[in-house]
C-alpha cells in the first residue's frame, strides 16, 4: 500500500516522457506556395505534448492526495515527486519553448540554419525548475504557501501555448507566438518567477475559512469565464491572475 503513491508519481514521469516524445518526433518542414517563391511553414503539431503535461499535472495532484489518504507520505516519495516534476513540468515545457523558438527563427531567411546558441535560452526553464524544486525540498517554511511560482504552474503555462497556437485564428496572437523576442521574455520571466522568493498561494490551509478560500474562488471564476470567452488563452490569463492575487494577499497580510 505504501508504494501506491509512488506508482502515481511514476505515471506522472511517464506522461512527461510521452510529452517529450510528442515534442521531438515532429520536425520543421517547409513547402513552396503556388507562386513558387515563398516558403510556407507547416507548423509542428506538438499540441499532444500539452495533453500529456496536463495529465501529468492531474496525476501530480492525485499522488499527494493518495499519499495523505493512505497515510503513506515518505521522504522517498518527496524526492521521487520532484524528479518526476522536473521532467514533466521542466524539461518538456523547456522543449516546447525550444521548438517555438525554432519555429520563430524559421520565419526569417536562412532561419532553419540558425545557431543552436540562439535556442539554448529555452533550457533556462528546466534549470530554474530544478533549482526551485531543490530549494523546496530542503525548506521547512513552505507548508501553507510557496516561495516562487511552483513548477507545475509554470509547466502548465508553457503547455498552453501549443494549444493556443493551433486553435486560434487571431492574427495578433499567432504573430506574437511566432516572435522570438516574446519567447525570450516568457523564458526569462517564468524562470525568474520560479527561482524568486515571491510569496505564492498554495492549496493548503491551517483551517478553512471564506477569507482563505476567496482567492481560489476568484481564480476558479476567472478560469470559467475566461475559458468560455477566450478558449485556451484562459491559461496565461489565470496564471497572471494567480501571481497578482498571491502578491496582493501578501501585501494585505503585511
Amino acid at each position: 500500500m505504501k508504494q501506491i503513491p509512488n506508482l502515481f508519481t511514476l505515471l506522472n514521469l511517464l506522461a512527461g516522457c510521452l510529452a517529450i516524445v510528442s515534442i521531438m518526433q515532429t520536425g520543421l518542414t517547409v513547402s513552396v506556395d503556388s507562386t513558387g517563391e515563398n516558403l510556407v511553414m507547416i507548423p509542428e503539431k506538438i499540441y499532444m505534448a500539452s495533453l500529456f503535461i496536463g495529465i501529468a499535472a492531474l496525476i501530480d495532484f492525485l499522488d499527494g492526495f493518495v499519499a495523505r489518504l493512505l497515510k503513506a507520505p515518505s521522504e522517498m516519495g518527496k524526492q521521487l515527486d520532484s524528479l518526476a516534476d522536473l521532467v514533466s513540468f521542466g524539461v518538456a515545457p523547456g522543449l516546447i519553448a525550444y521548438q517555438f523558438l525554432r519555429l520563430s527563427f524559421a520565419q526569417q531567411p536562412d532561419g532553419l540554419d540558425i545557431s543552436t546558441l540562439w535556442l539554448l535560452p529555452a533550457f533556462l526553464l528546466p534549470c530554474a525548475g530544478a533549482y526551485r524544486l531543490a530549494r523546496f525540498n530542503i525548506s521547512f517554511s513552505q507548508s501553507y504557501g510557496f516561495k516562487g511560482v511552483p513548477i507545475p504552474a509554470a509547466g502548465l503555462l508553457l503547455a498552453s501555448f501549443p494549444l493556443i497556437y493551433w486553435n486560434t485564428d487571431n492574427a495578433t496572437v499567432i504573430h506574437l507566438l511566432l516572435n522570438k523576442w516574446f519567447w525570450y521574455c516568457i523564458i526569462l520571466v517564468v524562470s525568474y518567477l520560479m527561482v524568486s522568493s515571491l510569496p505564492m498561494m498554495a492549496m493548503k490551509f491551517s483551517g478553512v475559512t471564506l477569507k482563505k478560500l476567496l482567492p481560489f474562488l476568484i481564480l476558479a471564476l476567472i478560469s470559467l469565464a475566461g475559458g468560455l470567452s477566450f478558449g485556451w488563452l484562459v491559461v496565461p490569463v489565470t496564471f497572471i491572475a494567480y501571481v497578482i492575487l498571491s502578491l496582493t494577499l501578501k501585501q494585505q497580510e503585511s
